[in-house]
Parts: C-alpha cells; sequence; structure tokens
C-alpha cells in the first residue's frame, strides 16, 4: 500500500492526466451481476491500509455493498505505464470522517448531495433542475434558476445530509502492473487477513506477495 499511495502522489504531482485520483470500483449484486463505475479517491491511506471515495448511500453501490461488501478498484495511469489493483472490503467512514470532507466542499457541490437521488429514475433534466431549486429552497438558499450559482445568502453552513458520506476500502489484496516492452510486464501481488474490529476499523494481518508472469 505504501508503494500504492507513492504511485498514486506522482501521479497526482505531475498532472498526468485530469482527475489522477480516478479509479473503477467493481461492486456485485446479490443476483451475481457485476456493475464498473469510475469514482473518486479522496484519501489514501498506507497504514494501515484503506482508500476512502465518497458517495451517496442511497445509490446502486451501496445498495450492493449492503448484501456484498467484497469490492475490488483499479488505478491506471496510460501516461506512466502503471496500474493499481486493490480488492477488499467496503465499510462506511465514521461520521466525522464524512462531516470534515462534506465541509471542504464547495457550496454548489454540498448542495449537490443534497439535491439528487443518485441511480434513481428521472424523467427529465429539467425536474432535476426543479428538484434541486426545491431542495435549495428548503435549505434556505437561494439559487439561479439554471442552479448553476448559488447567492451567499450569509448562511456559511450547509449540513451533510445523512445519506451521503464516505466508504473505507480496506485493501486484502494489492497488485502493482508496470507495462514493460514485448508485454514482457512487471507484476506483483501482495495479500493479507482481515478481521473486523468495529464497524469502520479491520485488525490487518501480515502482507505476503509473489511475483507474477505478465
Amino acid at each position: 500500500m505504501h508503494w500504492a499511495a507513492a504511485w498514486l502522489d506522482e501521479a497526482t504531482s505531475q498532472s498526468v492526466q485530469r482527475n489522477p485520483n480516478s479509479m473503477t470500483l467493481v461492486t456485485v449484486a446479490d443476483n451475481g451481476q457485476p456493475s464498473a463505475r469510475v469514482v473518486l479517491c479522496k484519501d489514501f491511506v498506507a497504514e494501515p491500509g484503506y482508500l476512502v471515495f465518497y458517495t451517496n448511500y442511497k445509490s446502486r453501490k451501496i445498495r450492493e455493498l449492503d448484501t456484498n461488501p467484497q469490492v475490488a478498484v483499479t488505478f491506471h495511469w496510460d501516461a506512466l505505464g502503471r496500474q493499481i489493483r486493490i480488492e477488499g472490503t467496503a465499510v462506511l467512514s465514521p461520521a466525522a470522517e464524512s462531516d470534515a470532507y462534506f465541509a471542504s466542499r464547495n457550496r454548489g457541490s454540498q448542495l449537490g448531495a443534497w439535491g439528487s437521488d443518485q441511480s434513481a429514475p428521472l424523467t427529465s433534466r429539467e425536474a432535476l433542475l426543479r428538484q434541486l431549486r426545491e431542495r435549495a429552497h428548503e435549505l434556505g438558499l437561494n439559487v439561479s434558476d439554471d442552479v448553476q450559482s448559488i447567492e451567499n445568502d450569509g448562511r456559511t453552513i450547509i449540513p451533510r445530509p445523512g445519506h451521503w458520506g464516505g466508504v473505507r476500502v480496506w485493501a486484502s489484496a494489492v497488485e502493482l502492473w508496470i507495462e514493460g516492452g514485448d508485454r514482457i510486464h512487471e507484476r506483483g501481488r501482495w495479500q493479507r487477513t482481515l478481521d473486523r474490529k468495529n464497524e469502520h476499523v479491520f485488525v490487518a494481518g501480515e502482507w505476503r506477495g509473489t511475483r507474477l508472469q505478465p
């Protein structure tokens, strides 16, 4: 995880692509159907070994995690010729962690967390904008008709909605991949055990690694 964190830091510092912290997250429904989407890694904690992304807790990904918390994520930086694959177990972040990150977001993003029922059916974009305006008014905010700007009305704090927050992915397996000439790539895989300590934390075993053929 320390090597993976260093790679993420390098990709970020070099701005190798827009959103270098983007990762593909794969969840599996109770009927066995996998689904994948790109989310942003907002924190990468090499020790004790988990990463964090934020989402609506009523979204499809969370519904699937409720029945099967086993996930996989992939980072890929084509410009660096590197890839990270992580497998592990997802749990919700502590409320304080979610509160702190939500407070750091701009007001538009904060309103978006209140205004969107992520993954729910939608009749039209106009209906979504109307819903956003209505919820902004419920929060005491004045917004433009197209919801592109929020007037500064003296309200300094938009509270985090209870249905929105962080997800920690605790790593039980990590694979590092380095592109090589003639497809002779470098691959290494490390695995460890995870024992649940509480709703947010695991006690991890020692990492055991091996090289893999490309």
